[in-house]
């Protein structure tokens, strides 16, 4: 009997599923955004699935502290991307579709070209930069003189690693959404296959590193010739161009570079304090832990990479209502997309982390589980930072997550050295569940209404009114 009304309680589920995904199918204002998610989604479904694939062959061949070394130098690379780019990612994806609707394809593509050159430029000075003190940063930050030679060849490709995400934010930018699918699947692909032709071939510890590095150079190569022939082939002789400036540029990109850079704390503090606080066993069980757990940051992207866009061009037409109409969907269908992924987690993380990673990764249960918290409450509050981003609230923006990064840096500094990975854990989710609930409130505030998802506060207000009645 249980059995019977378990598999009937599954089966509405899943049917109630399924008829969600058609009314978002046949939403005509949202339906563009949907059939786009449904490819980006496909796309970070393989590409999270490559990069599992390539995570378990690391941890199997070359153990927890390779993991744990790999998840440092990405890290830091991740940081100093954050500093080359300037913010012009997030702006890009703002400009591209704003001078489409106002002025031209060719007045978008010389703003591209523009941004396109100036982190070149400071790519590979910061490039040289960061291979001239690497020592330093091994030594005298983490501790670990003998990781010197990793940062100082992670250095040499941040010009790859810069051009790659300018070059796959542009792509968002011009709604190509197959081809910004075949973006994402990408960097996956090209990792794994590097890693299983160095294990044929010489099988070294730092292969994994290797594969890493050199994932970049095809990705950015790749979007500087997509870039360039999408947009000429969109471009027409009599099109207006309207001029903006470097300084225009960063005007907007600042406050941007700023929340990039503070959201790179907050999701990577705890990866770099646990290397200079803990072994770099313990930063590979966090780090299994945390890519488990962002599962559905791919949900969210995935989105987020249809919408956003979406956002910047209804803002900027006038279009409040729609923009929120859209925004309000989005929300309900990250929702409905992620909530059964993190239950799933939670029943069968331990399972997963045995099987997939090797009994000595079981220890980063619990840090999941805590993870796991704040990747719900973001999957309620919906696209949020990118609401905020498309309608010209980054300054706002930046100043919540200056808070929270700060907030998180300090938990981070106090929580580690006693609890470890778990310190790291309650802090990241202490700072997901802040910023979240901030943003809501701020728009809330400005709009007089959300962009978030709450269907048990909607279902108990429905019930309140009834009540009433």
């Amino acid at each position: 009997m249980n059995l019977r009304l378990t598999c009937s309680f599954f089966c509405e589920m899943i049917l109630r599923f399924v008829n969600k995904l058609k009314s978002f199918s046949a939403d005509e204002r949202f339906a563009e955004i949907f059939k786009g998610s449904v490819f980006s989604l496909g796309s970070r479904v393989i590409a999270t699935l490559l990069s599992l694939i390539t995570s378990i062959l690391v941890a199997r061949l070359y153990g927890a502290e390779v993991v744990g070394v790999l998840a440092i130098i990405n890290a830091f690379l991740t940081l100093v991307t954050i500093f080359t780019v300037l913010g012009t990612g997030t702006s890009i994806l703002r400009l591209i579709p704003e001078h489409v609707a106002k002025f031209s394809v060719s007045s978008a593509y010389h703003i591209y070209r523009k941004v396109q050159y100036l982190v070149t430029g400071v790519s590979l000075v910061s490039g040289a930069l960061f291979i001239a003190v690497s020592g330093i940063v091994a030594d005298k930050l983490f501790g670990k003189s003998h990781l010197s030679s990793y940062f100082a060849l992670a250095a040499g490709f941040v010009v790859f690693k810069a051009l790659a995400d300018l070059g796959t934010q542009a792509v968002r930018g011009l709604r190509l959404i197959r081809t910004f699918a075949i973006m994402q699947v990408l960097p996956q692909a090209a990792m794994l296959l590097f890693l299983l032709v160095s294990i044929v071939l010489c099988n070294c510890p730092e292969a994994p590193v290797y594969a890493q590095l050199g994932a970049f150079a095809p990705v950015a190569v790749s979007g500087i010739w997509i870039m360039e022939h999408s947009f000429r082939c969109r471009m027409a002789p009599m099109d207006t161009v309207h001029p903006v400036s470097v300084r225009e540029v960063l005007s907007i990109s600042t406050p941007m570079l700023m929340t990039a850079s503070m959201q790179f704390f907050i999701g990577q503090t705890g990866v770099v304090l646990l290397g200079v606080f803990r072994s770099e066993a313990e930063v590979g069980y966090y780090s299994i832990a945390v890519k488990l757990a962002t599962l559905t940051t791919f949900i969210l992207q995935a989105v987020n990479s249809m919408a956003a866009p979406k956002f910047s061009e209804l803002f900027h037409s006038g279009r409040i209502d729609d923009l929120f109409y859209v925004a309000n969907k989005t929300a309900n269908l990250i929702f409905w997309v992620s909530v059964p992924v993190l239950f799933g987690l939670i029943l069968f993380g331990k399972a997963i982390l045995y099987f997939l990673f090797g009994p000595e990764f079981i220890i980063a249960y619990p840090a999941l589980l805590v993870l796991i918290l704040g990747q719900f409450v973001s999957c309620i509050a919906g696209s949020c930072g990118n609401l905020m981003n498309m309608a010209g609230h980054q300054l706002a923006l930046r100043n919540i997550i200056v808070v929270s990064s700060l907030t998180n840096i300090f938990l981070n500094f106090f929580l580690i050295p006693s609890f470890g990975i778990i310190g790291a854990a309650v802090t990241a989710t202490i700072c997901t569940v802040f910023i979240n609930i901030r943003l809501l409130l701020f728009i809330k505030g400005k709009y007089g209404r959300t962009t978030g998802f709450l269907p048990l506060l909607n279902y108990l207000n429905s019930l309140w009114l009834r009540t009433k009645k």
